[in-house]
């Protein structure tokens, strides 16, 4: 008793106390977190054997890039620890991985024979599990006919026209980089865009852009797509420059045409 008197009183004591209950607290915190990590798995996979078969996809098609634990390799891929299940459902959806070469990025193209919306599923379902983040959205969360297409409209001029274009046609960004287009994108396919931030484009959390002002910003992109244009051929709604080009090109063959003919009339004449 008498030397545990004494060492309660040393100096260092509280010190000692203190470094045992953080380590403690951190102890019982990564217990209920790695508790808590199937649970959410399967609330984004839809049950938790998907992670399992996910984790055996992954090794099969995607550890050469991206690392034997989703940690990412230094030059080939980034890690995936913390990204969450929507940003493998939409870089996977749109095709964009499994990437076919190295490049600025990943363009969007046709899915591979062994991707269905089963294995992608799964896969997001194992990539949750490693450190949880945004998960994929419900159908109600994205549905564009509850959003007001009038303020997606403004929302979407003040914060994408500047890569996407105002038809959402895409367009070209520095280092060989790209805004892609969104007219083959689904209404999943952009939320998902919009609270993961994939490649170039920056993340619109709830904080900056609120679910209803997201669902608002889809209903806008839809409309757009099936608006007709009254002036003729849209020419892929890029914009101004390539109006200006058709209208230099087309002008400058007409005048030149009807010089020709003109010149051509008076030659005729005795």
């Amino acid at each position: 008793m008498v030397r545990i008197t004494a060492w309660r009183r040393h100096p260092l004591a509280r010190y000692a106390v203190l470094i045992l209950a953080l380590a403690l607290v951190g102890m019982v915190y990564a217990a209920l977190v790695q508790a808590g990590k199937p649970a959410d798995a399967a609330l984004a996979a839809g049950k938790v054997d998907d992670v399992a078969e996910g984790r055996s996809l992954f090794e099969k098609h995607c550890m050469s890039c991206h690392g034997t634990n989703a940690q990412g390799i230094d030059g080939k891929a980034p890690t995936l620890i913390g990204v969450g299940a929507a940003a493998v459902d939409f870089q996977m959806s749109t095709g964009r991985m499994p990437a076919g070469a190295p490049g600025p990025q990943a363009p969007r193209k046709p899915l591979p024979e062994w991707v269905n919306e089963t294995k992608i599923r799964q896969i997001s379902a194992y990539v949750q599990s490693l450190g949880g983040g945004p998960q994929v959205p419900a159908a109600e969360q994205v549905d564009g006919k509850l959003g007001d297409a009038g303020k997606g409209g403004e929302l979407f001029r003040a914060n994408c026209i500047q890569c996407h274009n105002w038809a959402g046609a895409g367009g070209a960004l520095t280092q060989g980089k790209h805004a892609p287009s969104l007219n083959e994108s689904t209404p999943t396919q952009i939320y998902e865009a919009m609270i993961t931030g994939p490649q170039a484009m920056p993340v619109f959390n709830d904080t900056t852009i609120t679910p209803e002002e997201k669902r608002s910003m889809i209903a806008y992109i839809t409309q757009v797509r099936a608006q007709k244009d009254p002036g003729g051929f849209g020419l892929g709604r890029i914009g101004p420059v390539t109006e200006g080009l058709v209208a230099w090109i087309v002008g400058i063959a007409v005048l030149a045409l009807a010089a020709i003919w003109i010149t051509a009339k008076k030659r005729q004449k005795p």
